[in-house]
């Protein structure tokens, strides 16, 4: 008597290829048409009508995974798909990628259902199918109204609540950041910051100026009060600016362009009055929700002499280790760490502004 062993798998399935277009919006019949048109028919020998059956297939287990990609915890947990690991999340890392240009529009905007409405101006205007825009938004809404009032690193608990790299967790944060300060991000000085910008500069913000996760209780998106108001106590520079002046300038002279060093020579007072000036009033909620804009007009004033990005960058560096010597900085640790810490946030979101 023969035994036969017999193992039957119900493994669901996945294309990426498809997933990819149902992630992007498109219908069935426009999935279809993409994959003719990238020559599947040819390549695999299929007739039309196979791979739309194929296609319509695959849309219908998208559709029902779609109910446990809202919630990850239950595609972990669930049994009805049978899912590889790798799979799985394959299948949670493409439904929670969004468009850089998308996320930009909605930046600053209230994840309401008001807003969920209006976003076929947001479809139109990056070209990306409504449906997706719907996805990216209740994405958003729905990590950030997960993670807001969650104590701890909000990279880690965007990871452990939905399975996401760390890469990607990254850029959620900042969004949830960027929602959390309600930093402005709409005015017209501010169109050209796009959303790799933003990343960057909350990145360095919530490195810096957030209070430190010292124990369970602390926030990474909580602004360090103490530190805003210390940075009141910056207004001295004010009062040593020729001594700073001629600091920065001995540091900048070999490695400045002529034109740019008499630029420097002659509007430093301007340039450091406006940085003071924007360090001593952060303490206050409006003004550090205007940060950005107040960063805009500054930079004007490098713009108006022509500077480059390079110099902008040699200044910046200058500029905060210059201070650094000056006895009222470098006699107060306190002082000393408050415009470290200060400066190593500035220097980065201007460059970054600047370079736009």
């Amino acid at each position: 008597m023969t035994e036969v062993d017999v193992f039957i798998s119900n493994y669901t399935l996945v294309d990426p290829e498809i997933y990819q277009i149902w992630i992007e919006g498109n219908t069935a019949r426009e999935a279809v048409t993409i994959l003719d048109k990238k020559g599947l028919g040819k390549q695999t020998g299929a007739s039309l009508e196979l791979i739309t059956s194929d296609v319509l297939d695959h849309y219908r287990t998208y559709s029902l995974l779609e109910k446990l990609l809202s919630n990850p915890n239950k595609l972990q947990e669930q049994s009805a798909f049978q899912i590889e690991p790798a799979t799985r999340q394959l299948l949670i890392e493409k439904y929670y990628e969004f468009d850089d240009d998308v996320v930009r529009e909605l930046l600053g905007k209230k994840l309401s259902s008001k807003n969920r409405k209006d976003l076929d101006e947001v479809s139109e205007k990056t070209g990306k199918p409504l449906k997706s825009c719907r996805r990216q938004f209740d994405n958003m809404k729905r990590v950030y109204k997960t993670v807001e009032e969650m104590p701890g690193s909000k990279v880690e608990n965007i990871r452990n609540c939905f399975y996401l790299s760390e890469e990607l967790a990254r850029k959620y944060a900042s969004i949830v950041f960027l929602a959390s300060v309600r930093f402005e991000t709409s005015k017209k000085k501010l169109q050209s910051m796009t959303f790799p910008a933003w990343k960057k500069c909350c990145e360095v913000i919530m490195d810096y100026w957030t209070y430190k996760l010292t124990n369970t209780e602390c926030y990474d998106i909580e602004m360090d009060k103490e530190f805003l108001l210390e940075l009141r106590e910056l207004k001295v520079l004010l009062e040593k600016e020729k001594d700073h002046k001629q600091l920065v300038c001995i540091k900048l002279k070999p490695n400045l362009l002529q034109k740019s060093f008499m630029e420097l020579d002659v509007n430093f007072k301007k340039y450091t009055g406006a940085i003071i000036t924007l360090a001593s009033t952060l303490h206050r909620t409006r003004d550090m929700k205007n940060l950005f804009v107040e960063l805009s007009q500054i930079l004007d004033l490098f713009r108006t002499g022509n500077w480059t990005v390079h110099d902008l960058q040699q200044f910046c560096s200058a500029y905060h280790s210059s201070a650094l010597d000056i006895d009222a900085i470098r006699a107060n640790p306190e002082l000393k760490m408050c415009w470290d810490k200060f400066m190593k946030v500035i220097g980065v979101c201007m460059v970054v502004m600047y370079s736009l």
